[in-house]
Parts: structure tokens; sequence; C-alpha cells
């Protein structure tokens, strides 16, 4: 009861205490190729030193055998929660379960694992999928359009996707968009997503007009293909990574969902000393109940995220997210505050 009650404090006091000084944060990265997890892993490490906490963590390199070793690792190690970025979803359900029966609190981070022990924490991505859409319908309410999407083992993929589609729907019922390729990209891989890319352009003689890509890396892809045959094209992403939002700058991207993974990162943190204190998963501020597509009941945090185009490129310089100099690279007569 008084570890509950503490957990309970600690939480609400943003855990600036050091009632966790005896505890270790075990965090299962899925691989470290992206941008985003780094700042992620940054924010994790900063709320855990502020509640006198220990951060250990592995890297499962692409790879969900090495994920499963690696969260066996974890909990050889003494870990007193688990934050878990799953490389293959269905996969991880035997580390789940081993970490159930240690008592051991797993937190879902940012992408779904299907099992109502596991505190499923990320950003509204359905959301997400729709801010893409309404960004690239914006400059391309007509023609043919490409949807790259994200891995098939990611059920983030899929939650994209559907708030994609919700935007589209009523303008390819009226004949006015047509969706003329469509691909999963392996692993989320900037490579895979631009040799998909390519395919698709041959396969259309170039006749493309707009591009939905599901997060910045796929965006990237599909840039660099446009680009080597001439091309500029609406194109979404997400994530605000440095690079995506230097080609807004550009306007070689239309718009950059900004998912600000301090937040995410800080609150994983928060979350995983309280369960591991023994707070319950609704106490959690900001949990709701939330029913998965194949209808699990999950305990769930949603943060909210901002789409970042030309007109408010600004937001992330003020909020200390990039730098001006490197938003602005190569940018001549630019959007603010690149101009």
């Amino acid at each position: 009861m008084y570890k509950t009650l503490l957990a309970a404090v600690a939480l609400t006091a943003g855990l600036t205490t050091t009632a966790f000084a005896d505890m270790t944060v075990g965090v299962s990265w899925s691989n470290f190729q992206e941008e985003r997890w780094k700042t992620d892993e940054a924010a994790i490490k900063s709320a855990l030193e502020a509640a006198g906490a220990t951060y250990v963590s592995a890297d499962a390199q692409s790879s969900s055998a090495k994920q499963l070793s690696d969260i066996e690792s974890l909990m050889a190690q003494g870990v007193d929660a688990l934050i878990v970025l799953a490389q293959d979803t269905a996969a991880i359900g035997p580390a789940v379960q081993a970490a159930a029966d240690e008592g051991i609190p797993v937190i879902a981070y940012d992408r779904l694992i299907e099992d109502p022990r596991a505190f499923y924490l990320t950003f509204d991505n359905v959301e997400v999928g729709r801010m893409q859409a309404r960004a690239v319908y914006a400059l391309a309410p007509k023609g043919n359009y490409v949807m790259i999407k994200g891995s098939p083992t990611d059920p983030n993929a899929d939650f994209l996707r559907g708030g994609q589609q919700e935007v589209l729907q009523a303008a390819i019922d009226a004949g006015d968009i047509k969706i003329v390729g469509e691909a999963y990209t392996d692993g989320w891989l900037p490579a895979n997503a631009q040799r998909n890319m390519e395919q698709i352009l041959t396969a259309n003689d170039n006749h493309v007009d707009a591009v939905v890509a599901s997060n910045d890396g796929t965006a990237g892809g599909a840039v660099a293909a446009l680009a080597a045959q001439g091309m500029v094209v609406p194109v979404s992403g997400q994530d605000a990574d440095f690079a995506a939002l230097n080609r807004v700058a550009l306007g070689t991207q239309t718009v950059s969902v900004w998912k600000d993974s301090r937040d995410l990162g800080k609150a994983a943190a928060e979350i995983a000393l309280a369960l591991a204190g023994g707070a319950d998963m609704a106490s959690v501020d900001g949990a709701v109940e939330w029913t998965s597509p194949a209808g699990t009941k999950m305990t769930a945090k949603f943060l909210a995220p901002v789409p970042i185009t030309k007109d408010n490129l600004g937001v992330v310089v003020d909020a200390g997210w990039i730098p001006k100099d490197t938003l602005c690279q190569g940018v001549t007569n630019g959007p603010a505050p690149c101009n």
C-alpha cells in the first residue's frame, strides 16, 4: 500500500523526487536507425534521472528474435518495468508473458502490443494519418495518388492508412482521386520506400500527382525517387525528422506531423515507474479504456500530434526541437523563419 501511495504521489508530482532511487527501467528498442528514437531515449533517460531511477536498454537491430532475447536479458538484470518498442507486435507475445509471470509491468511504446497486460502509450496515429492526407489533399484535390505505407509488422501502419483513407474516401468515390500504387515498407526503411516508389513511377509512366507517405523516412525515400525523375509533388510524412523539416522548408515535402517524442519519452518513464511502484493502469493521468481493431480491451494514453507545414515551421524552432540553421539549410526565399 505504501509503494502504491508513493507511486501515485510521485506521478502527480512529475517524478521530481528520488522516490524510485532503487528502481531500474529497461527499454527494448526495435532499432536505432531512425533519427527520432534518440530523442525519445534522451527524454526517457532525463525523466528517470530526475526520479533517481536507473536506465538500461537494448537495441534489437530490427530483429524480432533478438528483441525477445534482449528482453530476457533486461529481465535478468532485475528491471522493475519494461518499455518496449516492438519490432514485430505479433512476435513479442512471449516476452509480455514472461514479464507478466515476473510481475514486471510493460509499456507498449508507440506501437501496439495486442495484450491487455501492456499499457499502450502513443500518439493518436489515426489522426496522424488524417493530418497527412488533409495536407496533401489541400494541394492535390484531384489526380493519381500513391500510398507509401509503413511496416507490415507494425499496427501503426494500418492505423495511419485508415486515417488517410477517411480523408480521401469521398474524393475517391467521386472519381477525383485514383490510387495508382500502394505498398508496405518493410522495416520502415527509406531504401525500401524508395524502391517501391521507383517501381510505382515506372508502372505509371511517372503519372503521379501526390504521395501519402506514412513517416519521414518513407517520405525521404519517395522524394528521392521523385527527384531522380525531376518531379516535385505533394508528399506527407511524420516524426519531424530534421531532414524532413528541411524538405518542408525547401518545398519538396508538404507536411511532417510532429509527435513531440520528448513528451512521449517523459510520459513513458513516469508511467513505467508508477506501475512498478504498484499503481493501477487506470490511475495513470490521461489513461483511457480503448479497444483495439482486433477487439482487445486495453488501457491506453494518446498524446496529440501537430502537423508542420511551410505555414507554421516556426513552431518547431520556437519549441527548441530544431535549430533554425538546420531547418533552413540550403533554403533561399523560403517560408518563415527561413526568409
